[in-house]
């Protein structure tokens, strides 16, 4: 998956959105305010910090060592950062990034999750 494909995926989303809050080489995708995914676009191999559940992020760096760690810079037991180098399969890749989307959106208030349901 290149930088670009990653960026389409996030932008795919209902309601996300990219921004630039620390430097123009770092991608945050958010979903009304809220960060799901924040890539290093200019750094090879290609990491994305995503959102997981914490049974899930453990399993995770167990079954993908050395490709799937604890989120740098971010709260270790809920995020994890997957390195895009061609290893891990694009099929994962997509699922661990809808799933950190679903995960913010289900933090989100009520009001929000409704608004985001309508066309």
């Amino acid at each position: 998956m290149t930088p670009q494909e990653l960026r389409a995926l996030c932008l795919s989303f209902n309601a996300a959105v990219e921004d630039f809050p620390f430097r123009p080489e770092i991608s945050v995708f958010k979903v009304l305010g809220k960060m799901f995914a924040l890539s290093w676009t200019d750094e090879l191999p290609l990491k994305v910090n995503l959102k997981c559940d914490p049974d899930d992020a453990v399993r995770l760096r167990g079954e993908h060592s050395g490709l799937i760690a604890p989120g740098y810079h971010m709260n270790k037991r809920h995020w994890n950062t997957v390195t895009v180098d061609g290893e891990l399969p694009d099929r994962l890749v997509r699922e661990l990034v809808e799933d950190s989307y679903d995960l913010v959106v289900a933090g989100l208030p009520r009001a929000e999750r409704l608004r985001l349901d309508r066309p």
